[in-house]
């Protein structure tokens, strides 16, 4: 089986100073992969990478997935517009209808059910700003169940949630896991992580380790990846290498 992505000395960079650097590895298709690392590792710089939206990308990535889900940061998305928390669901269906004149009845009915999993039923027509910030996470799930991915690219999925939410939204990707989909978070508890994502990557700009979660996230990866934070060059130079992204 091919790999969900394969990364062939990934630079990438911002004004000319990299926050990846020379990255090489395979990312598993059909797995749970945390991407994970010290601040300012880079971790969300390269998910963006893999989806080509960051700024200056050089070396290769390869894409081997059809259909690509990808939830942001909550800091990253305007909530001001407004747009109820079913609208906000039935968006992602958009590559299916393309327009609200051409839902369906399956389509509503699959948004519903969205909503009904992430334990949002009843929340249909409340305003998105209006909602706190683990009921909003609850929202961005329910639309990823919309766009019904073969990938789906979660960054700092958790970050200000409540437990009860994080808990319910880890349902949600054991329930991808098992369907068979490939899912990549970055994340920043390593408890966590062990727990529920058999596969990491740890990341200090350069990358540490790849693979299997309790070999990646050993004391000695660990405290390499320290290190390698704290002897960061901030103004170095990007690499001259030719950009190619495949898919």
């Amino acid at each position: 089986m091919n790999p969900a992505f394969r990364l062939v000395d990934v630079t990438v960079s911002y004004d000319r100073h990299p926050a990846v650097h020379h990255v090489s590895v395979d990312i598993p298709a059909e797995e749970m992969t945390a991407i994970v690392g010290p601040n300012g590792a880079g971790k969300s710089t390269l998910l963006k990478a893999l989806l080509g939206l960051a700024p200056r990308i050089e070396g290769r990535i390869e894409c081997h997935a059809q259909r690509i889900a990808y939830l942001p940061q909550q800091a990253e998305i305007d909530r001001s517009f407004p747009i109820s928390v079913f609208d906000t669901v039935l968006l992602g269906g958009w590559t299916r209808f393309g327009g609200f004149d051409a839902v369906t009845k399956t389509d509503l009915n699959d948004a519903w059910r969205a909503i009904e999993a992430v334990g949002l039923a009843g929340f249909e027509q409340r305003p998105i700003d209006t909602l706190s910030v683990g009921q909003f996470q609850r929202v961005l799930f329910a639309r990823l169940l919309l766009q019904d991915a073969d990938l789906v690219l979660l960054d700092e999925p958790f970050a200000a949630v409540d437990a009860k939410t994080v808990a319910d939204l880890m349902v949600v990707i054991r329930r991808w896991r098992a369907e068979k989909r490939t899912v990549v978070a970055v994340l920043h508890d390593f408890d966590q992580v062990r727990r529920e994502f058999p596969n990491s990557l740890l990341l200090a700009r350069e990358l540490v380790a790849s693979g299997p979660t309790e070999r990646v996230l050993s004391a000695e990866n660990l405290l390499r990846a320290r290190a390698m934070a704290e002897a960061w060059d901030e103004h170095a130079g990007a690499c001259d290498m030719p950009m190619r992204l495949s898919a």
